[in-house]
């Protein structure tokens, strides 16, 4: 049976990045990535809103980010493999609480030579022909939502092609020599005993036990370590060998309608705030529901990231709720932006975030053999070739990453035992 240098279960964004940097540093490691489905990037990859943005308050945030987001930038332009990466942005709306909160922070950023612009409420109806006072509608306001008082616009975001994005890792991989096994379930991690007596049922608790590969559907695989980037399904091969990874799931779930009326087609292909050709990633300020620009298919997506009283649940194959459109999303929607009336969506879908309980950043550590890179809380896109990197770090023993932009990170910030990383005040 040969014995791979390292497994990698689970081969959507997270574990090709970390599967191509290991590549990468050491093209002689024997390296394999295995997956559930029958292609990379199918499972929660594939259900990403597929966004990014580079302005956080975090320096933990903006490392991981912006060093992902540059690297991004020198795939397509320098390296010329189109992800179809489109600086459009992201708008954010605030009413006026929530703007006087923020704008300490705001100012801290300028401070610090994050850029952003500014539209007030006005500018803001014109532009985009939304409705941004509800102090005459009842309705809005029993409904709770918030008045625009504010845009904020962050021009370094915006948009890329997921799809483009997983083949980019997936072909430098194997170039490297790496290798890949699909329709292959992880069924459980394999512990054994350093020195085995040849008892059964070893290891005993008294034994200096250790995780030697996985059992799967087509046959176990013995690794010198198993890396798992499994996102929500962490959990349900880690929880049997007692290694809390503190990552659960919650399903997001898109609705996508047309740009069927002129109004509408406006609306998406706006050019008031970049150069884009289209609307930014735009946030509403109460409850903060979006919509992504999806030019290639004249479309708009529309989401909402609900929290309470939504369930902590996996679903190997998590479905959109109409319900939660017709009665939901559309209703909040349409009062903001009156050119969605009667819009229903032509195509819907729903993954899982992966979401860390701790603080909603990235966790990578290792225990016993096994290294964890996960819990990124929706932002796996955003911060993929970043994780990908310190996984790396972490299994060839090093105490700092270097990022992209030879940028360094140290690797402990996003373990357990010495964890160190900022809350976030820009949160979505």
């Amino acid at each position: 049976m040969t014995e791979y240098d390292a497994t990698i279960i689970g081969a959507g964004i997270v574990g090709l990045s970390t599967g191509y940097h290991l590549k990468r540093t050491n093209p002689d490691l024997n390296v394999l990535i295995i997956d559930r489905l029958g292609a990379a990037g199918q499972g929660s990859t594939a259900k990403s809103a597929a966004a990014f943005r580079c302005l956080f308050t975090s320096r933990t945030n903006f490392a991981l980010a912006d060093s992902s987001a540059e690297f991004y930038r020198h795939i397509q332009d320098e390296i010329k493999f189109d992800l179809k990466l489109r600086w459009a942005g992201y708008l954010w709306f605030f009413d006026r609480d929530g703007y006087n909160k923020m704008f300490p922070v705001l100012k801290e950023l300028a401070g610090r030579g994050f850029k952003y612009d500014e539209y007030d409420s006005a500018d803001l109806a014109k532009k985009l022909s939304m409705q941004t006072d509800f102090e005459n509608d009842d309705e809005a306001r029993m409904m709770g939502l918030g008045n625009v008082h504010k845009g904020v616009l962050i021009p370094k975001a915006g948009l890329i092609d997921v799809d483009s994005l997983v083949k980019f890792y997936e072909s430098e991989f194997l170039k490297l020599g790496g290798k890949v096994q699909y329709r292959t379930d992880a069924k459980e991690l394999i512990v054994e005993p350093r020195q085995s007596l040849g008892m059964p049922g070893e290891p005993y608790f008294w034994q200096d036990a250790t995780v030697t590969g996985i059992d799967t559907s087509r046959g176990p695989i013995k690794s010198k370590k198993t890396i798992i980037a499994a996102g929500a399904w962490a959990s349900q091969l880690l929880d049997p060998v007692g290694i809390e990874c503190f990552i659960k799931a919650k399903k997001r779930q898109i609705f996508s309608v047309k740009a069927k009326t002129e109004e509408l087609k406006k609306l998406l292909y706006c050019k008031e705030f970049t150069e884009a050709g289209c609307l930014p990633f735009t946030i509403l300020p109460k409850p903060s529901a979006y919509i992504r620009p999806a030019p290639e298919e004249d479309a708009l997506w529309l989401a909402y990231a609900d929290e309470f009283p939504r369930a902590f649940k996996i679903e190997d194959e998590p479905e959109p709720e109409e319900n939660y459109y017709t009665y939901g999303l559309y209703q909040v929607m349409v009062k903001y932006f009156p050119q969605l009336a009667d819009c229903q969506p032509f195509s819907s879908f729903a993954g899982l975030y992966e979401i860390n309980s701790i603080d909603g950043q990235p966790l990578i550590f290792e225990e016993n053999s096994v290294i964890v890179a996960g819990g990124a809380s929706g932002s796996g896109i955003l911060k993929a070739d970043a994780i990908g990197r310190i996984a790396t770090a972490l299994y060839r023993g090093e105490e700092s990453a270097l990022l992209y932009g030879d940028k360094k990170f140290k690797v402990s910030d996003l373990g357990l035992k010495n964890r160190s990383v900022e809350p976030e005040k820009l949160v979505i």
